[in-house]
């Protein structure tokens, strides 16, 4: 491409959605200077929003570590001078232009999307990888493949090209998830697998309004602790990186880490369309204890039988609501590395700092790809969003994540007794439908999902230990019928057979001298063991 063509600092590329719910494109300085006018972004998926933003975040970062809100010099030198100017922009209420449009005008030649020599997010020496058609680089295309689509919303040249704007977007999406099914152009190289974003169990804050999404998320203390280092955006780079399968340290500022080239990429250009790009895998680093990584849910693990304890990201599950995760995510134990967002919200709200009102509402958003067999294709995405009160995570809120905790342990114990149920059932009936059990959980997980979030979401920290009393209670009625109507709407779909039901041959443990044994199952048998059972949930173990 001897041309320059398409600056993504001018031209309208970025999906927002506006207060009257409708979309617009709008250029990359917008969506900064105009972040408080736009709701949300409001790209194809929500997985190309996470790529989408953390592009606008490294830009922020940038920024806002080396000026302040008039746009003088000014680095930071503590912790309390960058929670100060965090501060000073939130209460701004709006992103200050001076700085942001000096420094993108200095940057301006590194955003064109075409370029000679330094087109945006690619580089001239990805031509020699993989050829792919622009079907691949859309997303929405590249995640139904194993689905039945009645009405597709790309069809005939739609699916064969694109035109810059979309490009552009799904140009950060590859970037970021990109499938592991590319070869090698050289020989005896690592395989890094898939985009950086595809290995993470991506979290994410949002607000009332773009401004506030950006604000929330813009983490200047490393874990809500300490400083990081000088920001140093891939564009900024005096040479693009350009090897294939290059592994390199974890980077120390999340400029550099928001913009990782996980993916060597060259657009292919057909008059003002896109056809297609050439791709090579790019920067990888290990992401074993990659604390950089402040949008991510960790897990724990060994990597051999004596090691100490690392972390490692911990991809979501698809078939799992995001609030079962709570205990996992959202509360600081032994054995746990909350997700430096959710540390940083919670520095943000603590008494000491307390730059949040207390009584702020704070909206976390999870979104992954799910990866098909050898996570050589995508199979699909997906997305979850959880709300609750701020001061749920400082010292304050410990009591009540505790109880949450209880709560979502209790729902797991009232699924495993359903899907008994429906084991039991099918027994009195003779049925061997083995996905029974797992149909009737997700059944329950199903009925409670809605109500479980507006109790979470209403939940007080502040309030006296009646009202806890009261709302815990509230919430353990409702769960328990819940769990009663779905039980009795089981038992009476068993059938005919089960009602009358069957004797069967209980055979002792394995290693026990015991002698076969018979018992009678039916479906009201059945039906008033799950009623005991759920009782016993709700009294021996702590229920009020």
């Amino acid at each position: 491409m001897k041309e320059e063509v398409f600056n993504l600092l001018e031209e309208p590329w970025i999906r927002v959605l506006q207060p009257d719910c409708t979309v617009r494109e709008v250029s990359l300085t917008d969506a900064l200077l105009h972040a408080q006018a736009y709701t949300d972004l409001a790209g194809e998926l929500a997985t190309q929003d996470v790529a989408v933003l953390r592009l606008l975040l490294a830009v922020l970062h940038t920024v806002f570590s080396r000026a302040d809100t008039d746009g003088q010099a000014a680095p930071f030198r503590s912790t309390d001078e960058a929670l100060a100017r965090w501060k000073s922009l939130w209460q701004l209420g709006h992103f200050p232009e001076k700085p942001i449009r000096a420094y993108l005008a200095a940057w301006r030649d590194r955003f064109w999307l075409f370029h000679p020599e330094r087109p945006f997010w690619q580089v001239p020496a990805a031509e020699i990888g993989t050829e792919y058609t622009a079907a691949k680089l859309n997303g929405e295309l590249s995640e139904s493949d194993h689905k039945l689509r009645l009405f597709s919303a790309y069809a005939g040249a739609g699916k064969a090209e694109m035109g810059y704007a979309q490009a552009a977007r799904w140009l950060l999406y590859i970037n970021g998830y990109d499938d592991s099914s590319n070869k090698p152009k050289g020989k005896d190289l690592p395989s890094p697998g898939v985009g950086w974003l595809g290995k993470l169990g991506l979290i994410q804050a949002t607000g009332k309004n773009l401004f506030e999404t950006l604000m929330l998320n813009l983490v200047l203390l490393r874990d809500g602790e300490t400083l990081w280092q000088p920001a140093l955006p891939s564009w900024e780079l005096e040479h693009s990186r350009s090897g294939e399968r290059t592994e390199v340290p974890p980077p120390d500022n999340p400029a550099a880490l928001l913009t990782l080239q996980s993916r060597r990429l060259l657009l292919h250009q057909s008059g003002d369309k896109v056809v297609g790009y050439s791709l090579l895998s790019g920067d990888f680093f290990s992401p074993e204890n990659a604390f950089c990584e402040q949008m991510t849910v960790w897990k724990t693990g060994r990597t051999t039988k004596n090691a100490p304890p690392s972390y490692w990201p911990r991809r979501h599950d698809p078939a799992k609501q995001f609030w079962r995760e709570f205990p996992a995510v959202f509360v600081q134990r032994p054995g746990i590395h909350q997700p430096g967002i959710v540390r940083w919200i919670a520095v943000l709200q603590n008494p000491q700092s307390r730059i949040l009102d207390k009584k702020t509402v704070v909206h976390f958003r999870i979104a992954a790809v799910e990866y098909g067999k050898d996570k050589s294709s995508v199979s699909d995405t997906f997305s979850d969003e959880l709300s609750f009160h701020a001061s749920l995570l400082d010292e304050m809120g410990k009591g009540w994540q505790r109880i949450i905790t209880e709560e979502i342990g209790r729902c797991e114990e009232v699924a495993k007794a359903v899907g008994d149920l429906t084991k039991d059932l099918a027994v009195a009936a003779g049925d061997k439908n083995q996905a029974a059990p797992q149909d009737a959980k997700e059944q329950f997980y199903f009925q409670i999902d809605q109500p479980f979030r507006q109790w979470l979401h209403g939940i007080d920290p502040d309030w006296e230990s009646q009202e806890t009393a009261a709302s815990r209670c509230a919430w353990q009625t409702q769960v328990r019928k819940i769990a009663r109507r779905l039980g009795t709407r089981l038992a009476e779909q068993a059938g005919t057979a089960a009602f009358a039901g069957r004797s069967i041959d209980i055979k002792p443990g394995r290693g026990k001298k015991e002698a076969e044994t018979r018992r009678h199952c039916s479906a009201p048998e059945a039906y008033l063991a799950f009623l005991r059972r759920i009782a016993r949930i709700y009294t021996e173990k702590g229920g009020v």
